[in-house]
């Protein structure tokens, strides 16, 4: 039976109130204060004389309790305290103990219960959260898992009040709002089920994200309500496009004609789908069922080989589809949750067929343009292969390639997507990239260069990142296409140049045997290219140095004989962000280990100027970085004499005793600072007059490891 009558509440609240005068009796006879403790005590007799009973509950016989008290009134009144405690700590102990009982009998019915739901019982469910409550009424979970049965067979009022009462117990249970804005959504109360929602962003601000998904379903569902409203007074109208578009839909459904007949039909459907009622009408006269119920339109567009009648079908089937789903949310649902829709869209795809191809893209667009058109494919489609498919067509020299890409672009941000796309990434999708990128003179380079960008995207899981950089083949094509932009290329072939360079920076996060294997061969590609027209591309290949030289002790050498010192430098002193960044980390791999760059470096900055300047950036990897190459340069003869008159003393020790968030840069600056003073004795005298001799004795410890 339902505990939401009118007695269950009076108790309910009766026993909340007995509670609430305990709990202060207890407080009164622990206070401090004298007056409120006689004021306890006396309560406390009052009611031991009274049995505990309330001024709520009548007693039913009078009993004469005058006795004649011959003890002190102080001792008295401390005996009578003393049991009044004494009989609450027993009742407690018994209340706590039958407590424990009934809390183990609730959860084993609750339990039940929970069984019982999972296998679609819920008669079953309801009936055993009910029997769990009886036990123990002030359980929250036993109502929100039955307001959550009675949501799933429509019973939506109960629910709301099963709802109710777990909010008495738990105001601020987020599963009994949400529950509640399920029944109220189910029975259009829209403002109330927005008004849960919001209970929940209000309890708990990172649920936004369920918040939203929550309003977008009562805002899709009351936009339905008045768009089939507003439909079905078009059509009691007499509006002759609302009873075309029923009469098309009605011959539409007549069995036995030609393919002729209905390729037609569906051509004029879709040209009077001018608007959201015509779409509304649409929906609700069945359209979407066509394939179901007319065994040869569903037969032509299922074919595995297409005849030209069903090509030319089909590619009205996807029109009409375009023209309805347009901005329509609910359309758009319910197409994806056509079976036949559902499995043919990647098949459609890589058809072969152009028109078919090119109509699938622009309706898989509508999708994808959206967030909830793009939550709608990951949560209806298997994407698994569609990483493979869409980049396949970059191949084509025509608009697909483009729509394809776009479609990727916006997939790519999706979780669940790159998640799929992991499925066949060794192989399936990392065969064709290869293939694309070695032959990238001869496909789209303008889809090849966004293909590269959505696969540097992806890089972004450790997983697809780790296989891509342990493929020898994927590296080889990259090396080649690099090759091939060496000698000039036209302007989209550098945008590809640029994205594999991107790409080749993310791999190289990771750390193998195969990128130390081709670290030289990398690191030569770059230093060609640091002498490229192209100053974005100049950027990213001293990016892909500043990772990739810390993998092959070769691979500096090369570097250094090269002349990378004095090319970091130059660039160095040109500015930029990144260029400082991915400068000074060149420069930082270099110095550490080879004695030529130390040399190079002292020769190419005179008097450190580019060093002393990038040790004041506000990029802290960069004054680390800074700090470091200068530590490392001061071994040169004469290197701390070129930096007398300088205020690099002042600089390196605002460094190490600063409080920069990275360590290194007050580990490398007091490195720095202690081998100047080894390197020029004379910098001990500006040290001391800064007071600056209690750091540099601390930064011994650093200079000795």
């Amino acid at each position: 039976a339902m505990l939401c009558d009118e007695n269950t509440e009076a108790d309910f609240q009766r026993f909340l109130r007995r509670v609430d005068d305990v709990t202060n009796l207890l407080q009164g006879l622990s206070s401090p204060d004298p007056a409120v403790k006689d004021k306890a005590v006396a309560e406390a007799e009052g009611r031991l004389r009274d049995g505990g009973t309330s001024t709520e509950e009548e007693t039913k016989t009078t009993v004469n309790r005058t006795v004649i008290n011959t003890r002190a009134p102080g001792t008295a009144e401390a005996e009578n305290a003393e049991a009044f405690l004494a009989m609450l700590e027993k009742d407690a102990k018994e209340r706590a103990k039958e407590r424990k009982r009934k809390e183990q009998l609730a959860n084993a019915l609750k339990e039940k219960g929970n069984d019982a739901f999972r296998r679609g019982d819920f008669a079953r469910a309801i009936q055993s959260y009910t029997e769990g409550l009886q036990q123990l009424r002030d359980k929250q979970e036993l109502y929100t898992n039955r307001a959550q049965a009675y949501l799933k067979i429509q019973e939506y009022e109960k629910a709301i009040g099963d709802c109710e009462w777990a909010l008495k117990c738990n105001e601020k249970c987020i599963k009994a709002h949400f529950l509640m804005g399920k029944a109220h959504l189910a029975l259009k109360h829209y403002p109330e089920s927005r008004q849960c929602y919001e209970k929940i962003l209000q309890i708990d601000p990172q649920k936004e994200s369920l918040f939203k998904d929550c309003v977008n379903e009562v805002n899709l569902e009351e936009k339905r309500m008045k768009d089939e409203e507003r439909a079905m007074k078009e059509v009691q109208c007499g509006n002759v496009a609302a009873l075309s578009i029923k009469e098309l839909l009605q011959r539409l459904g007549t069995p036995g004609q030609e393919l002729l007949f209905y390729t037609g039909g569906i051509r004029i459907l879709a040209e009077v789908m001018k608007d959201c009622t015509g779409q509304t009408l649409f929906r609700t006269n069945n359209g979407f069922s066509i394939l179901r119920d007319n065994e040869a339109v569903g037969g032509a567009f299922c074919a595995e080989r297409k005849s030209p009648a069903e090509v030319e079908l089909c590619v009205s089937l996807l029109l009409l589809w375009q023209a309805v789903c347009a901005g329509n949310e609910e359309n758009q649902r319910l197409l994806l949750t056509q079976p036949d829709v559902s499995a043919q869209l990647a098949e459609l795809l890589s058809s072969g067929i152009l028109e078919i191809q090119r109509e699938t893209l622009a309706l898989i667009a509508l999708y994808s343009e959206s967030e909830s058109g793009r939550k709608l494919l990951v949560r209806h489609q298997d994407l698994t292969r569609w990483l493979q498919i869409l980049m396949a067509f970059v191949k084509c020299s025509d608009s697909r390639a483009g729509s394809a890409m776009d479609i990727l672009s916006d997939l790519i941000g999706e979780e669940r997507f790159k998640a799929q796309c992991q499925v066949l990434l060794s192989t399936g999708v990392l065969p064709l990239f290869t293939q694309l990128l070695t032959s990238a003179r001869l496909v789209n380079q303008a889809a090849l260069a966004r293909a590269i960008g959505t696969m540097g995207s992806l890089c972004a899981e450790p997983g697809a990142r780790g296989r891509m950089a342990e493929s020898r083949e994927c590296w080889q094509a990259c090396l080649e296409l690099l090759d091939e932009g060496l000698d000039g290329s036209t302007p989209s072939y550098q945008e590809c140049v640029f994205a594999v360079l991107g790409l080749m920076m993310n791999l190289l996060l990771e750390s193998n045997g195969i990128i130390q294997h081709f670290a030289v061969d990398i690191s030569g590609r770059c230093l060609a290219l640091l002498s490229h027209q192209d100053g974005r591309i100049v950027t990213r290949a001293t990016g892909v140095l500043s990772r990739v030289l810390a993998a092959s002790s070769s691979a500096v050498e090369q570097a250094v004989r090269a002349g990378v010192v004095k090319k970091m430098i130059k660039f160095l002193k040109a500015g930029g962000q990144l260029t400082a960044r991915y400068g000074t980390k060149t420069l930082g791999i270099c110095t550490k280990s080879n004695r030529q760059a130390q040399e190079d470096l002292v020769k190419a900055d005179k008097g450190f100027a580019v060093l002393l300047r990038l040790l004041q950036s506000e990029e802290e990897m960069v004054v680390g970085n800074a700090a470091f190459c200068l530590s490392q340069c001061l071994g040169v003869p004469g290197a701390g004499t070129a930096l007398l008159g300088s205020n690099v003393v002042q600089l390196l020790l605002s460094l190490a005793g600063g409080d920069a968030a990275r360590p290194c840069v007050q580990e490398n600056a007091a490195i720095a600072l202690g081998k100047l003073c080894v390197a020029e004795p004379r910098h001990i005298h500006q040290l001391r007059k800064l007071n600056g001799l209690a750091i540099l004795n601390s930064s011994m410890k650093y200079v000795h490891s």
